[in-house]
């Protein structure tokens, strides 16, 4: 029982506290890497055809010229959907240069929309404040975004400049949506969004309704939640996914649309709570429901609204395969490709150096300081750190045979979620994204002040 208890609070309990913290853990198992005998069907020096294909990065903060990043226009083309990703979930780099690349895509591609993997409520929260200017853009983010990783300065200052843009663009403004299940709460505020609109439109629905969220609503604290017994939880799963199917059914005005995918998001926030902790081989479904989750969100925004979507993300949600298939079977970018097709363009980040915010414990504990030396032999942020730019990105469907060739293939990469330490994992870059962005050195994000 005692190993059973330590391989579940290593695995089963992280997987479970993702939802609550809104991030990806990093892979646990050791990967198989590419043989030898693979890797030397490879090109034997693919720097040099890498360097044809890469383009320089002179800065990753918003705000400046903005002519490094006309190729990187090009590359996304007519895409509706642009998920960018992060090797880790607390580097500076990573959040500012979704800061920058979102400016760009805005300006000069029209996109309308940043999604991340936040809950659906707190990024109407968020939203809320982007449209109107109430409140404040600090408050905003303490609310919404405590004990994440991206409680930091760098989303503080993206929240400020959209609320600035859309001041500047009455006619045009941009959206904060998040896109995950409901964690860490739930409020009762958010279900009134469903049973208040039921009961101005529908009031002979509303009985059911409030009978199918009692016991469920609110979700005060989803680790609470989880201590309930299974069947409870499973029971209170299927009256969240019943009350979706009535206000499914309703006909009405357009603020249906959006009360119906309030519902949904209840119930993809309960059956996903619904998890047998106490079975590890629950874990891949859950995380496939997860995923899937995530995807629908974004789909049904983009779908809905008619915006262009830049989707922030851990490299393992974006990209088109999973780096640990027994644990994360399927990812959000995979569920998009086949929702959207092309119109879906994942772009993965690499670093040499540097360090991030991570977590030594699966469940609970806080955001501290890690930091990791340059990527070893043989790795795939060694070779990239070799190119002639230090920090570049790449279009991998373009590239030359010899770099492609390299790209292709599988070999240890790091991917740093909320848990660390933890073994790198074997990715083929060219057929998790479509773009790289590689960066020489990060540093930990900063926290909000």
């Amino acid at each position: 029982m005692a190993d059973t208890k330590r391989h579940w609070g290593r695995r089963g309990l992280a997987a479970a506290a993702v939802v609550v913290t809104g991030a990806v853990l990093a892979p646990l198992a050791s990967p198989a890497f590419a043989s030898a005998a693979e890797t030397a069907t490879a090109w034997r020096d693919p720097v040099r055809s890498l360097d044809r294909a890469a383009h320089p990065l002179f800065s990753t903060e918003p705000g400046r010229n903005t002519a490094d990043l006309r190729a990187l226009g090009a590359m996304i083309g007519g895409a509706k959907v642009v998920g960018l990703g992060e090797a880790t979930h607390g580097s500076h780099e990573f959040f500012t240069m979704k800061e920058r690349v979102f400016r760009q895509l805005v300006e000069e591609k029209g996109f309308r929309a940043f999604a991340l993997e936040l809950s659906w409520s707190a990024g109407l929260e968020i939203d809320e404040y982007v449209q109107t200017g109430r409140g404040d853009a600090r408050e905003v983010a303490k609310r919404t975004l405590a004990g994440s990783p991206w409680d930091r300065e760098e989303f503080v200052s993206l929240i400020r400049w959209m609320r600035d843009y859309n001041r500047a663009h009455p006619g045009r403004t941009v959206h904060f949506v998040g896109d995950d299940l409901g964690a860490p709460s739930v409020n009762d505020a958010f279900f009134a969004k469903i049973t208040d609109y039921v009961r101005q439109h529908h009031p002979a629905a509303l009985p059911r309704l409030n009978q199918l969220y009692t016991g469920l609503r609110p979700i005060d604290d989803a680790f609470a939640y989880l201590r309930k017994p299974l069947d409870e939880r499973q029971r209170l799963a299927g009256q969240a996914e019943q009350a979706f199917e009535l206000v499914k059914g309703l006909t009405g005005t357009d603020a249906l649309d959006w009360t119906q995918q309030h519902a949904k998001f209840v119930a993809q926030t309960a059956r996903f709570l619904a998890v047998d902790l106490t079975d590890p081989k629950s874990l891949p479904a859950a995380q496939i429901l997860r995923d899937r989750a995530m995807a629908e969100n974004v789909a049904w925004w983009q779908r809905r609204t008619g915006h262009k979507v830049l989707l922030s993300a851990h490299n393992g949600h974006v990209s088109y395969v999973s780096d640990n298939p027994e644990l994360y079977p399927k990812t959000q970018g995979a569920f998009l490709r086949e929702t959207l097709g092309r119109d879906y363009l994942p772009i993965g980040f690499s670093f040499d150096q540097g360090s991030f915010l991570s977590k030594d414990t699966a469940v609970g504990g806080d955001w501290k300081r890690f930091s990791v030396p340059a990527a070893p032999s043989g790795s795939n942020e060694d070779t990239l750190d070799k190119v002639r730019f230090q920090d570049f990105y790449l279009d991998v469907r373009t590239a030359p045979p010899a770099a492609r060739a390299w790209l292709d293939t599988a070999r240890p990469t790091r991917t740093i979620g909320t848990l660390f330490p933890v073994d790198p994992a074997a990715i083929s870059l060219g057929r998790s994204y479509d773009v790289v962005i590689h960066l020489h050195d990060v540093r930990q994000a900063d926290l909000r002040k």
